[in-house]
């Protein structure tokens, strides 16, 4: 498992050390939260996305699955990740914004168009 911490500010070069004490309640496992945004991508902006492997983020008081978001082809798989969306690591709840669905849809379609497959 990785954890992406979202507000380390590590110094340019020398030394690190994390030390970190956190406790939440994991009521989604990371591989329903994969499954929720690919349900979700799916249904709301087309059968060419999907969720791959979340990671545990921690911020100063709460904690999330960040799921990154895939374009693929059925022929040719994935093109590349598309955006991301958090899911709530107690309520299972997407964390998506039409703002944000619309950023991914966007992104999405400009690397479709950017794609020499796109072109067949």
């Amino acid at each position: 498992m990785t954890v992406e911490l979202e507000t380390l500010k590590p110094p340019p070069y020398g030394q690190v050390t994390v030390h970190i004490d956190m406790t939440a309640e994991l009521h989604v496992s990371a591989t329903v939260a994969r499954q929720r945004v690919s349900r979700l991508v799916i249904s709301e902006l087309g059968n060419l996305l999907y969720g791959d492997t979340p990671t545990l983020v921690a911020g100063e008081d709460y904690m999330c699955w960040r799921v990154p978001v895939i374009l693929a082809y059925p022929d040719t798989g994935p093109l590349g990740v598309v955006g991301a969306l958090d899911v709530d690591v107690k309520t299972g709840e997407v964390l998506a914004t039409p703002e944000r669905l619309t950023e991914i849809s966007n992104y999405a379609h400009y690397l479709a168009q950017r794609t020499p497959v796109f072109s067949r």
